[in-house]
Order: C-alpha cells, then sequence, then structure tokens
C-alpha cells in the first residue's frame, strides 16, 4: 500500500511539474499584453493598445455621487484604442508613468492581472483567445487624490 501510495506521489508530482512548464512562457505574455496596454495608453500608441485588447472588451468602474447612488461607466475596446489615438496619456511625466503589473492568477486560458497607473489601478481580466493573452474585462478604480488643508 505504501509503494502505491508513493508512486501515486511520483506521479502527481511529475504532472505538476510538466504543467508549470508552459507557465513562465504564459507569464511573459500576460505580462507583455498588460504592458502593451498601459505603455500604449502613456505612448499614445493605438496600435499597442489595440492589440492587448479582445474586440469585446469592457472596461468598467463604479461611480458613486455625493448622495449615495452609484452607476456604471463603461468604455468599450473601440473607445479605449481611440483615446489613445488622440493622445491617451502622453500628457503624463515620464517620472509619473507608473506601470506596475502583478500577475494575481491563472489557470489554463485565464488570468487576472493588476496594473497600478498613475491615476488608477485596473484590474484585468485576460484570455488566451486564438493563441495569444488578450484583456478582455477591466475593472478599474481611480487613486484617491492628496489635497491639503492650507
Amino acid at each position: 500500500m505504501r509503494k502505491l501510495g508513493l508512486v501515486c506521489v511520483i506521479i502527481l508530482a511529475a504532472f505538476a511539474s510538466s504543467a508549470n512548464a508552459q507557465a513562465p512562457a504564459d507569464s511573459a505574455a500576460i505580462k507583455q499584453a498588460a504592458l502593451d496596454y498601459i505603455e500604449g495608453w502613456y505612448e499614445g500608441n493605438a496600435e499597442r493598445m489595440e492589440k492587448a485588447l479582445h474586440p469585446d472588451l469592457a472596461k468598467r468602474i463604479v461611480r458613486t455621487n455625493k448622495e449615495g447612488v452609484s452607476n456604471l461607466g463603461q468604455m468599450s475596446a473601440m473607445t479605449l484604442v481611440q483615446g489613445t489615438k488622440r493622445g491617451g496619456g502622453k500628457t503624463t511625466p515620464k517620472e509619473n508613468q507608473l506601470k506596475d503589473v502583478t500577475i494575481l492568477d491563472v489557470y489554463e486560458n485565464a488570468a487576472s492581472v493588476k496594473v497600478i497607473a498613475s491615476d488608477w489601478i485596473d484590474y484585468l481580466h485576460m484570455a488566451k483567445s486564438n493563441g495569444r493573452w488578450v484583456i478582455v474585462n477591466v475593472l478599474w478604480e481611480l487613486k484617491k487624490t492628496v489635497t491639503s488643508n492650507k
């Protein structure tokens, strides 16, 4: 019985090791898609932005007014590409262009990624579609601005 258990552990370990062999390539491709998205924005490079996005992308933010009523703001892939083409984040000084990419989770053809940018934080849902990683959904939040009481 012990031998069977040991064999099972060895087989599982070998399987887990071979399953992780693809992870570095996927991780690099996921990070590159996230960088194409945020760097494309800062550069005003619509081609990079479009390459990073699935055509059916939805980018959403929940905004709450002074009365406490929330609504959902939404942008499409086309809106993001057109905004990037018009200059996007080119007005953001290079020294303020944050582009901190953290891969939160990857499973098969799905990934969750956090991007910390200069004025906001994006949570990306990505999918491996037709052999390449693209952003399918973005939920984002503006950073709080610090105000002085002077």
